[in-house]
């Protein structure tokens, strides 16, 4: 049988390392006899360059210049709308000065000299109309509104939620305003499943001490805070789960979030307990989202349906399913149910999500099902599941998604039964769960490996698979992959088991799972 195709990797030298080193900064470079910026020569320095700055512009150009030093880049009507003018003639000369760095193919095409930014929002301003620190908040208002408003044209463009989220965490960080627009881009950000990482620049300041960090999470605005939550979830697909609970934990307990972002993080710390198996703390997590209503409330019903299912009651999580909808990902729970009674074959449900995800333009749901429908067709037609596994990778394209990532390669393993290459892949990713605390995801693996000893009639390898399940499943969870192995097998079950809440009898659930491997052998 051919090997399990992987994504296309590799590492290649980065072009950085074919350059000679780049020139330090300019606002870098060692200045004899540099101060603390409040006095000296530097401050006296950055006085001149002001004043050769803003000499040849008039007001209002000088008035959008200012404005436009809140931007990390910025166009016309973003520099305009901060600025608070009603009209963008000064923002069009603007963008003609030489100090203006221009690049067309940017989402924003138009930024400052890091230094001239800084310095004209740090530096004494010698100018007859220059700000006031109240004129600067204001300023600051008006330009995160005005990306807000932006965000709000097109609110399914990623590229601008990310940019627009970028900046606006910077402002309301900088300016300690309100997060306002940011908590509905924070759900959109979420919403997609891809993960980007949310970094913001250092902050510049009026403030020679810059903003006080609190002490325990180390954020002192609703931006900080929020930034820190964003960022622990994107880094959960790098890090182990354990982690995650802990620095959701921490965001939590305080109340430093509000209303709607306290839910978003129990929501997350809930996936985050199961995957490293701890049902009880997982269901409390998602009952709680459910009760409080709002926008992740579906999805902590879909939680608590696959609490249902991780714990072999079958009937309920199908029945959960059923009123789910899109919002609470139906087909995906569907899908889950039906592969493990030993109907693959039923993975039109998991094609059903894919496509509705799809029409949501949500990529990582999309990849999510697509994964899971190639395990599922893998263990009937591995012709078939090329195709299936091919679009799963080029879904996977441009994604962060670690666990996803995991039941391609799972799927892989099941297409490939009987492969003299299966055992070591087997053991490789036994690790990598480990490493990533993706413990809810062994026995599936554990599914899968057997598939494979039982085509090859290993009944070696099956014992030491059983015995690996039996020690996962010890508390209950995941229970049902005991049942599983013995019927591909076709072995009885121990007379102290205590059997799953089956969608049907035993007897048929047995003959289907012992036909596909079977049908295998062949």
């Amino acid at each position: 049988m051919p090997q399990a195709r992987r994504p296309a990797g590799g590492r290649t030298r980065p072009r950085s390392a074919l350059l000679p080193p780049a020139p330090a900064p300019l606002g870098d470079r060692p200045t004899a006899g540099r101060t603390r910026r409040t006095g000296g020569p530097v401050r006296h320095v950055r006085g001149q360059l002001i004043s050769r700055t803003l000499q040849d512009l008039t007001p209002d150009e000088r008035h959008v210049l200012r404005s436009a030093t809140l931007f990390d880049s910025f166009d016309i009507p973003l520099a305009t709308r901060a600025s608070g003018l009603a009209h963008e003639a000064a923002a069009l000369r603007l963008t003609e000065r030489p100090f203006i760095r221009h690049h067309p193919f940017g989402l924003w095409p138009y930024h400052l000299h890091a230094l001239i930014r800084s310095t004209l929002r740090t530096a004494d301003d010698p100018t007859d109309d220059r700000w006031s620190p109240t004129d600067w908040q204001h300023a600051a208002e008006r330009a995160f509104a005005a990306l807000g408003e932006q965000w709000h044209t097109d609110t399914r463009d990623r590229l601008l939620l990310v940019g627009c989220l970028r900046q606006g965490l910077a402002l309301a960080r900088d300016f300690r305003l309100s997060p306002g627009w940011l908590t509905d881009a924070a759900f959109a950000y979420v919403g997609d499943s891809v993960w980007e990482p949310i970094t913001l620049s250092a902050p510049i300041t009026t403030d020679p001490e810059g903003p006080e960090r609190s002490e325990g999470v180390g954020a002192a605005t609703p931006a900080d805070v929020v930034v820190d939550m964003l960022s622990t979830l994107a880094r959960r697909q790098r890090e182990h789960r354990g982690h995650t609970v802990d620095k959701l934990t921490r965001l939590i307990d305080p109340g430093l979030l509000g209303d709607d972002l306290t839910v978003m993080a129990v929501y997350y710390r809930a996936k985050a307990w199961r995957d490293i198996g701890h049902p009880d703390a997982s269901r409390r997590d998602y009952q709680h989202v459910a009760d409080h209503g709002g926008r992740l409330a579906a999805a902590a019903r879909r939680g608590l349906a696959k609490a249902a299912h991780l714990a072999g009651d079958f009937p309920t999580a199908h029945t959960a399913a059923q009123q789910l909808g899109w919002e609470g990902r139906h087909q995906r729970v569907l899908g889950g149910l039906y592969w493990l009674q030993g109907e693959p074959e039923r993975a039109a449900a998991y094609l059903a999500g894919r496509t509705e995800a799809e029409e949501h333009a949500v990529r990582g749901e999309a990849a999510h099902n697509q994964a899971k429908r190639a395990l599922a067709i893998a263990f009937t037609d591995p012709h078939l599941a090329d195709d299936e596994l091919d679009l799963a990778y080029h879904l996977l394209t441009g994604l962060d998604l670690r666990a996803t990532t995991i039941n391609t390669e799972i799927a892989a393993l099941v297409r490939d039964a009987g492969h003299d290459t299966v055992d070591d892949r087997v053991r490789t990713l036994r690790a990598e769960l480990d490493i990533a605390g993706l413990i809810s995801k062994l026995p599936t693996l554990e599914i899968a490996a057997a598939f494979h000893q039982a085509v090859l009639n290993d009944d070696q390898a099956l014992g030491d698979t059983l015995g690996r399940l039996r020690e996962q499943t010890r508390g209950g969870m995941h229970a049902y992959a005991v049942d599983i192995v013995h019927f591909m097998a076709g072995l009885p079950l121990p007379d102290d088991h205590v059997p799953p809440r089956r969608l049907d009898d035993e007897q048929t659930t047995r003959s289907r799972w012992r036909r596909l491997v079977i049908s295998a052998c062949f």
